[in-house]
Formats: structure tokens, sequence, C-alpha cells
């Protein structure tokens, strides 16, 4: 796995990403150090800074990417039902969290070792994201097929319990992705006072 302090910039530069994700995510962000990162990507530690500023800046970079990617990938129909609305981003979310559980770990987990600045970055990107599904629920309790009094806390609250599914999920056990999605979703529609006259299954 260890590569040579000359390894082209493609090759190691996503190395390191990886690496210190997997670190971070395994032993927490301050008890890593670069000499750590650099050990285990195979170069010497003063390599790292042709790929990064510091430790700090690695960070940033990976919970940057992770809720970028998010924001790319996840694609809203306005004109569809809200509760139909609201099912694809419960299945994103799970499914794209399943894929990512490191990424979606330093995210939650690591802001508190940002420095202001990065921190604001990061919150500016998350509210991106949380205001997608806010529209979500303020469109249900418009047309009538939600009761949300409090839609803010309500996305914060649904957000951390589809998040909580990478706490506990493990490929091949009890449950698979689709029953995962399908019991959560009774809980959602719950959690959202879905009125029964628009309630559907995909």
């Amino acid at each position: 796995m260890a590569r040579t302090q000359g390894s082209r910039a493609e090759i190691t530069g996503p190395l390191i990403r990886d690496t210190a994700r997997t670190l971070f995510a395994r032993h927490g962000y301050a008890a890593v150090s670069m000499r750590q990162i650099a050990a285990e990507v195979g170069v010497q530690v003063g390599a790292l800074y042709a790929y990064t500023a510091d430790k700090q800046a690695l960070l940033v970079d990976l919970l940057r990417v992770h809720m970028e990617e998010l924001l790319a990938a996840w694609h809203d129909d306005p004109a569809r039902p809200a509760l139909e609305r609201l099912e694809a981003f419960l299945r994103f979310h799970i499914q794209t969290s399943l894929q990512r559980p490191e990424a979606v770990f330093l995210s939650y987990m690591e802001l508190r070792n940002l420095t202001p600045d990065n921190r604001a970055e990061i919150a500016g990107l998350r509210r991106r994201y949380e205001d997608a599904l806010e529209a979500i629920l303020i469109a249900g309790e418009a047309e009538g097929s939600m009761t949300v009094p409090d839609t803010r806390l309500a996305t914060m609250a649904l957000i951390a319990m589809l998040t909580g599914v990478t706490n506990w999920y493990r490929e091949g056990g009890r449950l698979d992705q689709e029953r995962v999605v399908a019991v959560y979703w009774d809980l959602v529609r719950g959690a959202v006072g879905a009125n029964p006259l628009f309630n559907r299954r995909s």
C-alpha cells in the first residue's frame, strides 16, 4: 500500500486524503499527526506539504468536498408532491451516508476542531443542504400533506435521525438497505404528521 516519495500527484494526493479521512475517523482529528499520515501513505512527512498546507487544511478540505458532493448529487423536483420529495430525500440521505460513513462521521464530529473561518464555511454548506430538506417540509405544510409546527427544528431532527443509521448499520446484517429505508420512511411520515389522504408508498 505504501508508495515512494516520487509518486505521481494524481495518485498521492487522493491517497493522502483517503488515509487522513480514515485515520481521523478512527482515532479522532486531534490524535492524528501529519507524521502518522505520512507513514501510512509511505512518504516523508515533508512531502505532505506539497499537497496540503497543514492538518487543518486537510480536514476542512475533506469536509468541504463531502458537502459539495452531497449538494451536487441531490436533485429535487419542486413540482412533485411534497411527500414524494421527502421520501426521495430520505432515500438519498440514507444511501449516500452508508456509502461514505467515514466522511459522514467527520462532518458531524470534527466541526469542533475547525478554525472559526473554516467552521463558518462548512456550516454554510451544511445550511444549504438542510435548507433543501426544510423547503420540502414547508411545501408539505403549504399543500396540507404534513403538519410541522417548526420546520427548522424538524429539519435538524430528521437529518440527525437519518444520519444515525451509519452508527449501527452493517452490510449483511438483519436488515438490508431497502428494508431500512422502508422502516425509516414509516417513522418519518409519523414525525411530519403526514396526512393519510396524501400517504403513498413508492
